[in-house]
């Protein structure tokens, strides 16, 4: 396996990517208001134009259902099953010959996350997984998805993890709820779709060291006081090793999702906390994985004072140690889809992503973040300056002998 220590130096020596998070495709067969990443009627690149944005507060998958004005996607039958063959990759995307040629301009890689969008509407995504494997062996590969294409989702995750047994395949399910919630939040119909694929890739857990199985919630204002009942519905998984609760960010098209209360979240995090150091929540099982737990609890603490203090309070590696490449090959830092953020596109670069850390505006980009003081809530980018800042290691050593 690929040992996550091997970057190591990455703690003195912050010049070089060690996190990259792929967005595959804006294409998506849901339409969740407390998404961040929407699909927008225009072609108008990511944070550039936001008129002429329509949203979907959610799809009912029932068979009575009007989704008219949805734009198609794989037709969602019995089981789970989309018709991927039939989906062109969208005009815009990243071409697997693009995706090569980029992937080989970068080292080798900590954490390797997909992102959109539906990842899993790439009818080519196993080959991307692959390109990836094997010019930028990633420790951890990380692939979230809605569950609802269950036969894809569980065909593609296998030929991935027989092809890509050196890394952690670490795939997490999203579930906002139980089934009532769950299905108000994402449609009619998502929750059992998302548990049939929950029990499709359990029965590969045993035949696979390396893949972790996982679930999200989305902590908005709509389930804020519902999350003790996720919590021990998730737990009640057995196949599940590890329970994220990601607080809601960015441009959602259902603001009113955002006003979430700040002492439910600290509950939230103090429940998760108790159950991983009582030993009732289960932990993944790679090397690393205690440490990670223990940085899972500083960095949900961390987010809960930002969103008091509003202000960034220990350093961020963004664009240093972590980057965001988009289906379209724009570069940002970190997440905030905003035109100023914006540090290049690798096709304007020879897909190389040396030459567009090296220009003008990624580095007045990294310079902004280090001395202008923007703050987020962002797990991954937590984990990041939390895992290679020494200033966090008495901490972090604290917690990881109570997990």
């Amino acid at each position: 396996m690929y040992s996550p220590f091997r970057h190591i130096i990455s703690v003195l020596w912050k010049h070089k990517p060690v996190h990259l998070t792929v967005f595959l495709t804006k294409r998506c067969n849901l339409r969740c208001s407390f998404c961040f990443y929407p699909v927008r009627k225009e072609s108008s690149q990511v944070g550039r134009d936001k008129k002429h944005t329509e949203f979907s507060n959610g799809v009912n998958l029932s068979s009575d259902a009007d989704n008219s004005k949805i734009p198609p996607y794989p037709p969602l039958a019995k089981g789970g099953r989309g018709d991927l063959v039939s989906v062109p990759t969208q005009e815009g995307e990243l071409t697997l010959n693009e995706i090569e040629k980029l992937s080989s301009s970068m080292g080798r890689l900590l954490w390797l996350a997909f992102s959109g969008g539906e990842i899993f509407l790439r009818n080519d995504i196993v080959e991307i997984t692959k390109i990836f494997y094997e010019r930028n062996k990633p420790s951890i590969i990380l692939l979230p998805t809605n569950g609802l294409l269950t036969d894809v989702i569980t065909t593609k995750i296998e030929a991935i993890l027989k092809h890509c047994s050196k890394s952690t395949i670490v795939v997490k399910l999203s579930i906002e709820g139980t089934e009532q919630m769950h299905d108000s939040m994402r449609g009619k119909g998502s929750f059992q779709k998302t548990m049939q694929t929950y029990h499709a890739l359990a029965k590969l857990i045993e035949n696979y060291p390396n893949f972790e199985l996982g679930i999200n919630t989305v902590f908005s204002s709509a389930n804020q006081d519902n999350m003790d009942e996720v919590i021990e519905f998730v737990s009640k998984l057995d196949k599940i090793k590890t329970h994220t609760v990601s607080l809601i960010r960015g441009d959602v098209s259902d603001a009113k999702l955002k006003d979430v209360d700040v002492e439910k979240y600290r509950e939230t995090i103090r429940k998760l906390e108790s159950n991983l150091k009582n030993k009732k929540a289960p932990i993944y099982r790679f090397r690393g994985a205690r440490l990670k737990a223990a940085q899972d609890i500083m960095q949900r603490r961390l987010i809960h004072e930002t969103m008091i203090q509003k202000r960034q309070l220990i350093p961020c590696y963004a664009g240093r140690l972590n980057l965001v490449l988009t289906e379209t090959g724009d570069v940002f830092p970190c997440e905030s889809f905003i035109p100023e953020m914006r540090m290049g596109n690798v096709r304007d670069e020879g897909y190389n992503f040396k030459r567009v850390l090296m220009n003008e505006r990624a580095k007045r980009v990294i310079h902004s973040i280090q001395n202008n003081g923007c703050f987020c809530t962002h797990e991954c980018y937590f984990m990041t300056n939390i895992l290679f800042n020494p200033r966090m290691y008495p901490a972090l050593l604290k917690e990881y002998l109570q997990v």
